[in-house]
């Protein structure tokens, strides 16, 4: 078959299969290129739409790139499940199978250093969400008798805000260092804008753990508890757990890297 080569990940050799009737990026099934005892996941794709110039522009079309992000996530999360990929930034694109061999041989020592220290762990995600106002609403202040009241009144409404947004704030740092205990790594990425998230409340924890696959089921249980204990507390506060996924945030430089121009 004819077209670019679009890489998913990196990794080491593996012998269990993928699963059946597995597709790719623009429906190519993906397949394993060996090169010096690694491997490349890779799929063929149309010039029409992977070359530099067309990818350009279809990057900006939203139906697109969302059905090409979830057919480079269902690769991914099959590789997840039979060993350590390695995952390439979506859209890494090269000219042919030499292309990719060429990019394997010169970043070689770095796929090598960084598959090590990922095999056998996973990336767990939580995420901490504060509503705006506690679930127990306080009694509704009188009405003020005069300006001076109304000043007092607003001055006290913003030291509750501030107190219930400091006891969230020092919720989510507990549980982060008490999820870093359980991990071998972890990483705090920026607060989600709920415009484009479209989650209720505001995100005061985003954060990635790096966790041995074998020790996932105790960091599961404490997350699952911790949820537990925020739904009945009425502290307005909401936990919520993804994963397992293949270890992006802890992957380097590997899945940020640019696809040396696009197709080499």
């Amino acid at each position: 078959m004819t077209g670019l080569r679009y890489v998913y990940a990196v990794c080491h050799p593996f012998d269990a299969p993928l699963q059946a009737q597995l597709t790719g990026v623009a429906g190519d099934p993906p397949r394993l290129l060996s090169h010096h005892g690694l491997i490349a996941v890779v799929s063929h794709v149309p010039e029409r739409d992977f070359a530099e110039e067309p990818l350009h522009r279809r990057l900006e079309d939203l139906d697109w790139l969302t059905e090409t992000a979830r057919a480079h996530q269902s690769v991914i999360d099959a590789l997840t499940v039979v060993t350590t990929p390695l995952p390439l930034r979506m859209a890494t694109v090269f000219r042919d199978d030499s292309g990719v061999r060429v990019m394997m041989e010169a970043r070689e020592d770095d796929f090598r250093r960084t598959l090590e220290r990922l095999a056998g762990r996973v990336e767990w995600g939580v995420k901490v969400y504060a509503e705006g106002e506690p679930q127990e609403a306080p009694a509704a202040a009188p009405k003020p008798a005069s300006g001076r009241d109304y000043l007092r009144q607003r001055r006290s409404r913003m030291r509750t805000d501030e107190d219930m947004w400091q006891r969230a704030e020092e919720f989510a740092t507990r549980l982060h260092a008490s999820l870093s205990s359980y991990a071998e790594d972890s990483r705090l990425h920026a607060p989600q804008n709920p415009a484009l998230s479209r989650h209720s409340g505001r995100n005061l924890l985003n954060a990635a753990y790096l966790v041995p696959r074998d020790s996932s089921e105790e960091f599961v249980e404490l997350v699952d508890r911790t949820k537990d204990e925020t739904k009945t507390d009425g502290s307005g506060m909401r936990v919520e757990l993804t994963g397992p996924w293949a270890a992006y945030s802890f992957a380097g430089e590997q899945s940020a890297q640019e696809s040396a121009g696009g197709q080499p």
